[in-house]
């Protein structure tokens, strides 16, 4: 189980709560019905899982790919921490993940 805390945008808690392994990150955040849209559903075609990884918690996770570097070049409010919360994937070994939501977020969908 990984433990995860999401803060909103201007640093409140969003949610605290426990996911299994073998998820991704933004589908755990749909199921709980947070605001990130994955609107290409996980298929790295657009940016809208975007979120801000804790500077702790960020060498905890692989490296991202080049393809996801690529998307995050033309994604708003990127910063040394930021990802693709689709390819966050959560792992037994990973106990422990804080992200934020990035200023200026927005859920087209409106979820």
């Amino acid at each position: 189980m990984t433990r995860l805390t999401i803060l909103n945008p201007d640093g409140s808690l969003a949610i605290e709560t426990e996911a299994a392994a073998g998820q991704s990150l933004l589908s755990v955040a749909q199921i709980l019905g947070l605001p990130l849209e994955g609107t290409c559903e996980g298929a790295m075609a657009c940016s809208t899982c975007h979120v801000l990884v804790a500077p702790a918690d960020l060498p905890k996770l692989p490296a991202p790919s080049a393809h996801e570097e690529d998307m995050l070049d033309f994604t708003p409010h990127v910063g040394p921490t930021s990802r693709l919360a689709c390819q966050i994937e959560l792992t037994a070994a990973l106990e422990r993940l804080e992200v934020k939501l990035p200023p200026g977020h927005a859920n087209m969908q409106g979820r």
